[in-house]
Formats: C-alpha cells, sequence, structure tokens
C-alpha cells in the first residue's frame, strides 16, 4: 500500500466529517448585554444567574488580553457565535438521539466505550448535552452525575450555587470573564463520602458549528474518602474560520478523597483553546491529571491544583503534540498551603514541522507548607529544524522547609535510531513515529485503553504528514 505523505491526504474522517447544520437556535454573532440576557432567557436561568453573567460581562471587557503567551489576534468575538443549540432537547436513552446527531457520536465511539467500560456517559453537541445516562449500579451508590443546567435548577441548586466559579472566579482572566457571561452545557457530579467508583465516567464535547464557541462548564465534588476517574474528551471539524473553545473545570477533591481526571483534546486547527481547570485538595486528598493536547491552532492551557490539607498531593502527566499552523502553550500550576503536601510533575511536547510547544510550569510553595516536595521533569522532542520548543518554569518557595527540584531537556530524534529501524523494514515515517510513541509511552500508559490508542493514532497521522 502506498504510504501517505501530506496531511491532506491524511483520513482524519472521524473527526472532520461536518454534519449539516440544523440548528434549533443559534444566536447572533458577538458579544453584547443583550445576547448575554438573551442566551439567559433560553437557558431558563435562576435570577442570580443572570446577575452572575451580566458582571462576568462588564469583567470581560475591564480586562485586557494576555501578552505573554502566544497571539490570539485571529479571534474576533464579534465573529463568534457564543450560543449554538442543536436540534433536540437532551436524551436519557441512545435511541432517542436524532439519526445525524448519534452518526456523528458513534463514529467517535461513545455508545460502544459506554457499554464496554463507563459508568456513564453525557455528550454535548456545540452548546448543550444532547444525551447523558449513568448505569444503575451507580446510581445505587448515590453518586450524582447529571447536566448541568438540571442540577442549576434541581434538588442540588444550592451546592452548584454554593461552588459555581468559586474556585475560578471571573475575576481571574478575562476568558474565564468571558465564560461566566456565556457558559452553556457541561456536567456536576458528586460522589458521596466513601463511595468508590470503580469504573470512569466520561464527558465527550463535540462543537460542529462554523465560526461557534463553546463554553461548558464542569462542576465535581468528590466527597470525604471518595474515589472517582473522570474522562473527557474534545473534537471538532475544521473550518477556514476561528472557532472558540472556553470551558472551565472546577474540581474539589475532599478529605482523603481521590479524583482522576483524564482528558484527549483533539481540537481542529482552526480552534482557539482557551480552557481553564483547577482542583482544590482537602487533607489527604490526591488530584491526578492525565493530559493529551493534540489540537487547536493556539492552546492557553495550565491546569492548576491547589493542595490546601495537609499531605495532600498532586500528580500532573501531560502530553503535547505541535504540529504545522500550531502554538500549543500548555502546562500546569501547583500552590502548595498545607504541610507535608507534594506534587510529581512528568511532561512531554514534541514540535515538528514549524509548531511551537511550550510548557509552563509554576510550583509556589507557601510559609504554611512546611515539609512539603516537588518534582517537576519536563522533556521535549523536535522532529525537524523548523519547529520550536521551550520550557518556561517558575519556582516561588517561600519556606526552608521544602524539597524542590526541576530538570528539562530538549532533543532531536537520532539520525542512526531512524536508520536501525529502516533497516529492519520500516518506512522512515513509520520509524520515526515509532520513537514518537516511545517518547510518549509514558503518557499513553496512564490513560484508558481506547484513549490510549487514540492518542497513538494522532500520533502516526501527525507523523506520516510531517515528510513529504
Amino acid at each position: 500500500m502506498k504510504e501517505k505523505t501530506f496531511v491532506d491526504d491524511i483520513n482524519r474522517s472521524v473527526y472532520d466529517i461536518k454534519d449539516t447544520e440544523k440548528d434549533a437556535y443559534r444566536i447572533r454573532q458577538g458579544l453584547t448585554e443583550e445576547i448575554v440576557r438573551k442566551i439567559s432567557e433560553e437557558k431558563h436561568d435562576p435570577a442570580w444567574m443572570l446577575e452572575f453573567r451580566l458582571k462576568s460581562l462588564e469583567i470581560y471587557n475591564e480586562l485586557q488580553v494576555p501578552d505573554w503567551g502566544p497571539s490570539i489576534d485571529g479571534l474576533n468575538m464579534d465573529n463568534i457565535a457564543t450560543y449554538v443549540r442543536a436540534n433536540t432537547s437532551m436524551k436519557g436513552t441512545w435511541e432517542e438521539v436524532p439519526e445525524d446527531i448519534k452518526e456523528t457520536f458513534e463514529r467517535l465511539g461513545i455508545p460502544k466505550a459506554e457499554r464496554e467500560s463507563l459508568a456513564g456517559v453525557g455528550a454535548q453537541y456545540d452548546s448543550e448535552l444532547v444525551y447523558h445516562n449513568v448505569r444503575k449500579e451507580v446510581e445505587d451508590q448515590g453518586v450524582i452525575y447529571t447536566d448541568f443546567e438540571s442540577a442549576l435548577v434541581g434538588e442540588y441548586a444550592d451546592m452548584v450555587r454554593e461552588h459555581f466559579m468559586k474556585l475560578v472566579p471571573p475575576t481571574d482572566h478575562k476568558f474565564a470573564a468571558l465564560h461566566g457571561a456565556v457558559w452553556s452545557g457541561g456536567s456536576f457530579v458528586y460522589v458521596p463520602p466513601g463511595v468508590k467508583v470503580s469504573i470512569p465516567l466520561q464527558s465527550y464535547f463535540r462543537l460542529n458549528a462554523r465560526g461557534a464557541g463553546q463554553f461548558e462548564h464542569t462542576l465535581i465534588i468528590v466527597d470525604e474518602g471518595a474515589d472517582l476517574h473522570f474522562i473527557e474528551g474534545c473534537s471538532a471539524p475544521k473550518y477556514n474560520v476561528a472557532n472558540l473553545h472556553a470551558g472551565c473545570m472546577e474540581l474539589y477533591v475532599r478529605k482523603g478523597a481521590k479524583l482522576r481526571y483524564s482528558t484527549i483534546e483533539n481540537w481542529s486547527k482552526n480552534m482557539y483553546n482557551l480552557n481553564t481547570k483547577r482542583a482544590i485538595v482537602e487533607e489527604g486528598g490526591t488530584m491526578e491529571w492525565v493530559s493529551g493536547s493534540f489540537g487547536s491552532h493556539v492552546s492557553y492551557l495550565y491546569p492548576m491544583t491547589i493542595l490546601n490539607g495537609a499531605g495532600s498531593h498532586t500528580e500532573f502527566t501531560g502530553i503535547t503534540f505541535a504540529g504545522e499552523g500550531q502554538t500549543l502553550d500548555t502546562g500546569l500550576k501547583v500552590v502548595h498551603n498545607g504541610p507535608n503536601t507534594s506534587s510529581f510533575v512528568n511532561t512531554r511536547s514534541i514540535s515538528k514541522s514549524g509548531g511551537c510547544a511550550t510548557t509552563r510550569s509554576s510550583i509556589v510553595v507557601n510559609p504554611t507548607a512546611k515539609g512539603s516536595k516537588s518534582s517537576v521533569s519536563c522533556e521535549s522532542l523536535m522532529i525537524d529544524d523548523i519547529s520550536r520548543s521551550d520550557t518556561i518554569p517558575a519556582m516561588d518557595i517561600r519556606t526552608d522547609d521544602a524539597d524542590i527540584g526541576h530538570e528539562a531537556s530538549i532533543g532531536r530524534i537520532s539520525d542512526e535510531a531512524v536508520y536501525y529501524l529502516m533497516s529492519r523494514g520500516l518506512a522512515e515515517t513509520e520509524a520515526k513515529a515509532l520513537i514518537v510513541s516511545g517518547f510518549a509511552d509514558q503518557v499513553s500508559k496512564e490513560l484508558p485503553l481506547e484513549y490510549a490508542v487514540e492518542m497513538n493514532n494522532l500520533i502516526r497521522l501527525e507523523m506520516v504528514g510531517s515528510i513529504g
């Protein structure tokens, strides 16, 4: 079989098929008070949420676009539709979902994953969830997993109001304020004390609409001594206009609890990914991040963990792959507040065909965090001589009683290694893809099987497209 040698030849159809837009409602482009009020009206917000949205809009208009990261000059909010509702309400059984939307998620493997290995699934299409289901045995444990709009006005409304945008306030940065003004969709999860959810929950976000934004809000509370693995997947077809993703994840890990949050972000290369993820961990709790960033034109993505409780712990394992036309500015931040807290960070970045991968790490150890430990390792691999990789560490240590370490390395693929593999019968693209997959192995082995397979397939697609 002839080896494909150009990006345009690569079969990425599972992600790039564009469904015919049959929106039930699409708000006009731009960002005004009238538009924010209309979104609130369409979503039947309680009065306090409308007030919150309008205040967030004020803050958005006051704040400046960040000037320290990659340029987002190509993003013009006047050209973005901030709310697009598909021509369906949310369904609780797969059979009820309209055929065209069902086919999209079937291609992405969501129903199959649900049947085989997941405790619950939420599927968002553009601005709203179109499908949500939880296994009965999980519900019987008292686990709440529902769409955010239902949680906002239902039995857990007080809990939602108590926690909504408290970890990520609108004043945090301009796009947090944007999110506060126009958020839509997302999930609410509550795991009761002591409950161990043995199989993962998953949310999948698909943005099909051209020139639109997606602003889902995910709130997860893992109560004392509980345990949860939450998986997030993202994708979108490619358009010749800018799309925007500015979701927000707020994660609460109570005393002695554990939360693992796994993500594969495979946005198309016209996407501006300005996502905010933040967790706060109480005494003896554990927060684990596993992150794969492959898509988007520009990304600003820095999951943050606040270690408040004594003996709390976080781990971050991430990989970023920046190809042609991509500037992926990713990393993480950890704030050590409690004594004897610990963090372990292992990131890998790959850049090729002129792509730029920047890894930022920020470790803050406050005076109250005596006896704390942190280890940060950042490794970068450049496939060619036209790509770029940067590592930007920041260490703010405010106590002498701490053990903090950082190491970074940047390298190129060895010609000798490629030659050796080619001498064993592999094509050059296959040889390089194998080396890159090995470099990324430490991340892929932390992912659920279907996501590890997806990550390795994405690496192969990118590598085959890098030679021509």
